[in-house]
């Protein structure tokens, strides 16, 4: 079953990624991106956190233990099963794609070609925290056409 649910998880996310790097960013398709695959995939994750935290499938430990996220060790037994395994990736999966997403519509707002997107989503899809780091650190830099106002104007 675990296995299954990886390459069903993994095939969500490289789907919507292909979608969000390479086919025109038409309102259907987004919302593709973001409903079938970033909603599907939280729900995924949700139903097997809450699966594996109480037990019903695949515990980490004695049943009579509960899950711990506050030591090292409580994380480490987490992902010593394929359960808590497919668990803690689908989370990476749904969140770099989230993160890919709004990455891709704050670059299409400031007018950013998609050339210059590409190794930033990419970088995003394979190590989400650095290529959300480089977007940070260079977005402002990019003044083109805005059709809303930037996030951090309200923070000014």
């Amino acid at each position: 079953m675990w296995i299954s649910l990886f390459d069903f998880v993994n095939m969500t996310a490289i789907v919507a990624w292909v979608i969000l790097a390479f086919l025109p960013r038409k309102p259907l398709l987004l919302s593709m991106v973001l409903y079938l695959g970033v909603g599907m995939l939280c729900v995924i994750y949700a139903v097997g956190l809450i699966g594996i935290m109480s037990g019903a499938f695949d515990p980490v430990g004695p049943v009579d233990t509960a899950v711990d996220f506050t030591t090292l060790e409580g994380v480490r037994s987490i992902f010593g099963s394929q359960g808590g395994t497919v668990v803690g990736w689908t989370h990476y999966l749904a969140f770099d794609l989230f993160v890919g997403l709004w990455i891709a519509r704050d670059a299409d707002q400031k007018g950013v070609g998609r050339l210059w997107q590409l190794p930033i989503l990419a970088a995003t899809f394979l190590a989400g925290p650095i290529g959300l780091a480089v977007w940070l650190l260079g977005r402002e830099k990019f003044r083109g056409p805005r059709t809303t106002p930037s996030p951090l104007k309200s923070f000014r």
